[in-house]
Order: C-alpha cells, then structure tokens, then sequence
C-alpha cells in the first residue's frame, strides 16, 4: 500500500508522548524525506514515485516513531536538580548563624524564617517553570526584552520611589524594585543580539552602553560591574571573528577606563570613600575601614570547626557578609565545602555547554556561567579582602527575593536548554 509523506509523519508522530519531540520529528523525518525525494527526482523517477520511495527508505513508521520517542523525549538533568535542591536547603543554615543576633527577639527570627521559605519556594518556582518553558522561543523576543530593561532603568534613573544606601529603587507594596532586576531581559536580550547575522559590533556597541550608562545613573556600581562581565563573556562566544572580538574589547576598555575617569569626578562621596578605604583601611577604623578591619578579625578567629557559641555581631551577615557568617559559626571546614558546592553549578553548566549545538542555547548557557560566576567569585574575594566592598549576594546562600529568583532563574534556563539538547533540527543547523 502506498503511503504518502504526511501520513507516514502522522503515524511516526502518534508514537511520540511529547509534543515538543513530535514537533521536532515531524521537522526533522520531514526534511530528510524532502532531501531523498530530490535525489530519487534527479535519477529520473516522477514526483510520486519519488516520494514513495523516500518514504519507504525510512523504514516502518511504528517501530521508527517508538525508537525515536525514546531517544528525543525531553530529559531532565537530574545532577543540577540535586545541587539545586541541597543549596536551596543549605540557604537556611544562615539562620542558625543569626540566631545569637536575635536572640532577645524571635519575632524577627521569625519573620527572617518564613520570608526565606517562601524566597525559596518561590525560586524552586521560578527554576522549574523556566525548565518547562521551551527557550528557543524567547530568541525572537530579543528587542522586546532590551525594551523592557531599558524602561525600568528609566523609571528607576528619574522616577524612583524610594532610596537605599543611596541607590534608588522603586517599592510597590511588599515589592522592591532594584537594578539587578534588569539583568534577565539584558540577558535574554543579548543572547538574541549576539544570535542575529545583521547586527554589526557597532551596533552592539550603542546597544551595550545605553544601558551601561544609565545603570550608573542610579547610581548601581554592583550591577553595572555584573551587567559588562556579562556581555563582554557573551561577545567571545558570538558568532564574531577573533579580531574583530579582542579589537572590540580593547576599544571598549578604553572607552570604559576613559568613563571611569569621568565617572570618578561626578560619583557619590560615599562610593568613593568606599573605594578608598579598600586600599587602607586601618587609616579609617572608625568609619569605612572598620566593616574591612571586622571580617578579617572575624576570619582570623573562625576555627576549622567553627564556634556556635560566638555572640558576635556581624552587620549584613545574612546577605553580602553571609560567608563570614558562616565561617565563624559553621568554621572554615563548612565554608570550604559550601563553597565547592556552589562551584559545582559552574562545573556542571561547562559540561552541558560542550553538549549544546544550537547557537542560541550555547549563548545563553555561556551567559548564565558568566552571571553565577562573578557573583561566587566577586562575594567570595570581597570576604577575603581581595575585592572591594559592594552590594553582591553569595548564589542562593545571601538572603533575599531578588537574588534568589535571580539565581533560580539561571538554573532555569540552564535545566532548559539541557532538557531540549536533544531536540534541535540538523535541518535548522545545515541551513
């Protein structure tokens, strides 16, 4: 009996559980029949004997359509799951480490408690909606994103609402509305940029210091810092040649270094006093130099084991100063650990990429390794004295709403692209 094209991709795609991976078959068994009813057509044959034979060529439809729903299903990575799920439980532990800090008032333990369940609950929402979500579907929506990051920075630059450490943000109810918010449109945003052949750099270069420019305007050094590693990370993965990348990167390290300059003649006393004091603390103890001076006395009594029984107050301990927390409660043997987990996210992001051949998925993975990492490293080096002080969480540890969703939201995105890995068309590759 002859079978036609699209009845032998129905019955194919009857056997397929997953509508991604029937759409996906469908695609893919479609293009290869394309492909060998032009070479039956160029031997000779009609357009119906043509097909007939490259249908025929692909075997039985049932035993085909059975073999490839379990090679194409979507997967799960199971392994960043896990980490997931051990770091969010491990976010709790700081409590216990502030628990000598409110210990003449459990009214605000509690309230610290239940506001980081629910931050937890919420990013274990947010990572398994965006693993759903289907990522190759947001490419398109490139400048929609960039439009949306752009106003928010606008409203926050000229109508904020509300100021903190002299950084301005924007509350609506129990919301607070800050910079690093923007990050994840940026993000989206420039995976999409560094994914469209018609952008030139110069292109990218005014799409990059817009932004760039107005998150100093309110004034964020913090996100500005992680806003250029990101895109600078993404511009050496793009499709870019090698020259035109470390041309790009020197001009704008010029550029940046000439903005800096500018920038240090305008910025807020305080920011600049912070900067300062970096360099010499001892010479400020009882202003800036005394938050520097405290961790490093902090770090040098934490034992390997640590002492739960140290009543020391740490200021910000739950949220920028978390690791200290931690290491003088917990000890340095904890610390060390926690701290190998939490690289284990970046490991394990490095693997996938290698894995990943869709361009758009591979940006975006490179973009998420960017983003986690310099908030690991830059939190860690400014606990040990190597980095200046600024706003900057510990992934998943720090307590807060923003970023915990924003860090959930990177593994999302990550768990994603793994679960679709499988499910890109060599006829979109080859063409």
């Amino acid at each position: 009996m002859k079978k036609g094209r699209q009845s032998y991709l129905r019955e194919v795609s009857d056997q397929i559980k997953s509508k991604e991976a029937k759409d996906y078959v469908s695609v893919e068994l479609d293009y290869h029949i394309k492909q060998a009813k032009k070479e039956w057509i160029n031997k000779g044959l009609n357009e119906a004997d043509a097909e007939e034979k490259a249908v025929g060529q692909m075997g039985n439809p049932i035993t085909l359509g059975q073999q490839l729903n379990k090679l194409h299903r979507p997967k799960v990575d199971w392994l960043t799951v896990i980490l997931l799920l051990i770091t969010l439980g491990l976010s709790f532990l700081p409590m216990l480490s502030l628990n000598n800090n409110f210990s003449d008032d459990s009214m605000n333990m509690r309230y610290y408690s239940t506001h980081k369940a629910i931050f937890v609950l919420l990013g274990g929402t947010v990572a398994f909606g965006m693993m759903l979500m289907d990522y190759r579907k947001l490419e398109k929506f490139g400048w929609l994103f960039y439009t949306i990051g752009i106003i928010i920075l606008l409203i926050l630059s000229f109508f904020p609402t509300h100021f903190v450490n002299g950084i301005s943000v924007i509350k609506v109810g129990p919301l607070t509305i800050e910079s690093l918010m923007v990050i994840p449109f940026f993000f989206l945003a420039w995976a999409s940029f560094f994914n469209d052949i018609r952008l030139k750099i110069w292109h990218l270069s005014i799409l990059f210091f817009v932004p760039f420019y107005l998150i100093f305007t309110i004034p964020s050094i913090s996100t500005a810092y992680i806003y250029g590693v990101m895109v600078f990370v993404m511009l050496c993965w793009s499709k870019f040649s090698r020259k035109t990348i470390l041309k790009t990167l020197g001009i704008s390290i010029s550029s940046f270094l000439i903005v800096c300059i500018i920038f240090w003649q305008t910025v807020a006393p305080y920011q600049k006093h912070r900067l300062e004091v970096f360099f010499n603390p001892e010479q400020y103890p009882d202003s800036g130099g005394y938050m520097i001076l405290l961790l490093k006395e902090l770090l040098s009594k934490a034992d390997w084991f640590g002492n739960s029984m140290t009543n020391e107050f740490i200021p910000e301990g739950h949220t920028n100063f978390v690791l200290v927390s931690l290491t003088s409660y917990f000890g340095w043997s904890f610390a060390i650990a926690l701290v190998l987990i939490l690289s284990l996210f970046v490991a394990r992001i490095v693997v996938i990429t290698r894995n990943i051949h869709h361009a758009y998925g591979k940006l975006l993975l490179i973009g998420s390794i960017a983003l986690y990492t310099v908030q690991l490293v830059t939190n860690i080096a400014m606990t040990l004295g190597f980095f200046p002080l600024t706003s900057m969480s510990l992934p998943f540890i720090s307590y807060g709403l923003m970023p915990t969703l924003f860090n959930a939201f990177l593994i999302g995105v990550v768990l994603s692209v793994y679960r679709r890995k499988d499910l890109v068309s060599s006829c979109f590759i080859t063409n």
